[in-house]
């Protein structure tokens, strides 16, 4: 291919390289030039433009990146039109994105004017999705490295496919031990339904038994004699090592285990067994979370039908480095007392009080106190320390409020912007030294020390229990104990939204304190709720 700057007489039957635009007169990329379009540059006053021209034997760009492309796709992919030296391919059905890693490594190397560009092998991939790209750099290729491509490509195939989910009938037994709640079995029950939906699996049949071999093992067999495809176990305890009960259970009932382990974080504690000819998984912790882990990447190639070897698991750690795991406990540092981590207390007094009126709800009063002093007196007599208010609304009328008490005063110039910049003022405020803060709302005035204390006294990072919520017959309520290691997220929240949301995003790290009564559900918002505390409070 010839390239270069010529005199616009000299261009017919030549391609332009760069785009012209000279008044009205616009000359796009890539068009090839005739006579019209050299009347036109003279009469735009352009004496020079710069050309390719293809030698004898050269391929064009369209006609080369629809020839690799063609020669590089299989089964359940569709090749699209190719225009600009660019040839796309997309995904016929849902599956999982089979590729030849090496071949494409070959491919580029060919020639620099040839790329190929993929989606990551194995990923879960959806009807009409796009999954690759040949794209022909220059204007056009030699025809030996066109034909160079084409021949390895199809000497080698497939090279790029699309495997259908072929495992629609999955059964799940989870294994039960003390202090497991229902809930988190219906739960990981719900996600993992949707997790196996978009390759047109169902559960068909769940079982929960002891976390012991025989019982484990007996659950399993009705799984595959009811006609599981696939079975995972979810243990109640952590696979420790290939002796322990879910591995045991699964060579009961004549079953192998392929391998345990995996190098991918979160997902290390994944076994992969067989048993009658059906796969059997023994899922890791994270596998009850809907985040992206290990075990998505084993789960979604066998809903495929593909074989999951030792070396495709022992290949997966680079790469396998998926996230931060907030949630795994934390080594004690030494200088901590066994009684409890640090905690401070983030009372969150800005907001407008619209709901009330003309009157401010912080200093709205009850037996003689403002509302924004109960609740910051309540907050100083736990063990919370140190007691943070932030405020904004009616500033300097919250603080004569709060004389005297030992508290530190944050003030939230963006108040009304919403809630979520108070908790920002607040959460950024905590001294490095807290492991925690416990986010109180001023207008909550039957929230006392000996609940805050409570809530506090669950916060336990060792055992993964990292957001505290108190609950009242199913419900949650305020306060809420975060973890440092939510700052970030909580500093994150924009708007008048509160953290509730975080509590979903991370349900394995919270735990539930069953409280009496309605203290931790009951804010004054308006003047009838102010009257309704009010004589609640009196009763007692």
């Amino acid at each position: 291919m010839k390239f270069g700057a010529v005199p616009v007489a000299d261009a017919l039957g030549a391609i332009a390289v760069h785009s012209i635009r000279q008044g009205d007169f616009v000359l796009k990329k890539g068009t090839k030039i005739g006579p019209a379009e050299i009347a036109a540059l003279i009469a735009a006053g352009v004496k020079e433009i710069t050309v390719a021209r293809l030698d004898p034997g050269d391929v064009s760009e369209d006609q080369a990146a629809a020839d690799i492309a063609a020669a590089i796709k299989d089964g359940g992919v569709h090749v699209d039109r190719a225009f600009t030296g660019r040839c796309n391919l997309f995904a016929e059905k849902a599956g999982v994105l089979v590729i030849d890693r090496n071949s494409i490594d070959a491919l580029n190397r060919i020639d620099e004017a040839i790329t190929v560009a993929t989606l990551l092998a194995y990923k879960p991939v959806v009807e009409g999705e796009m999954i690759a790209t040949v794209k022909v750099i220059p204007f056009a290729v030699t025809g030996t490295a066109c034909h160079q491509a084409v021949s390895a490509a199809v000497k080698v195939k497939p090279i790029i496919r699309v495997a259908p989910y072929k495992v629609h009938r999955v059964g799940v037994v989870s294994t039960v031990l003390p202090g497991l709640s229902p809930k988190v079995i219906e739960k990981t029950l719900k996600i993992t339904a949707a997790r196996i939906a978009p390759a047109g699996a169902k559960i068909i049949a769940e079982r929960r038994v002891s976390h012991e071999q025989t019982a484990l093992a007996q659950a399993i067999d009705e799984l595959l004699k009811a006609g599981a495809e696939l079975v995972i176990v979810f243990g109640a305890s952590a696979i420790a090592d290939r002796r322990d009960v879910i591995p045991a259970a699964v060579e009961a009932v004549g079953g192998e285990i392929e391998h345990f382990g995996m190098p991918v974080d979160p997902g290390n504690l994944m076994l992969i067994g067989r048993a009658r000819g059906q796969a059997v998984l023994g899922a890791p912790g994270c596998a009850r979370s809907p985040k992206e882990n290990g075990f998505d990447w084993v789960l979604m190639r066998l809903l495929a039908g593909l074989p999951v070897t030792r070396a495709d698991i022992t290949g997966m750690g680079v790469g396998g480095l998926l996230m931060e795991i907030v949630t795994r406990p934390q080594p004690r540092e030494e200088d901590v007392p066994e009684t409890g981590r640090r905690v401070a207390a983030v009372l969150l007094a800005a907001g407008r009080s619209t709901r009330m009126g003309a009157v401010n709800k912080m200093l709205a009063e009850i037996g003689g106190k403002s509302l924004v002093r109960i609740a910051a007196e309540q907050a100083v007599a736990s063990r919370a320390q140190p007691v943070i208010v932030v405020t904004g609304h009616e500033r300097e009328k919250v603080e004569v409020a709060l004389k005297g008490l030992p508290v530190r005063l944050v003030h939230n110039p963006d108040y009304s912007e919403g809630l979520g910049t108070s908790l920002k003022a607040g959460i950024a405020s905590v001294p490095q030294e807290a492991d925690a803060a416990i986010v109180c709302l001023a207008d909550m005035p039957q929230v006392d020390a000996a609940l805050i204390d409570r809530l506090i006294s669950a916060f336990d990072p060792e055992r993964g229990a990292l957001v505290v919520v108190p609950s009242i017959d199913g419900r949650r309520g305020n306060p809420v104990v975060w973890s440092r290691r939510f700052f970030h997220d909580l500093m994150s929240i924009q708007g008048d939204i509160g953290a509730r949301h975080l509590i979903g995003n991370y349900a394995e790290a919270v735990v539930e304190v069953p409280v009496a009564g309605d203290a931790a559900l009951t804010d004054v918002d308006t003047p009838e709720s102010l009257s309704a505390v009010k004589a609640e409070i009196e009763r007692a």
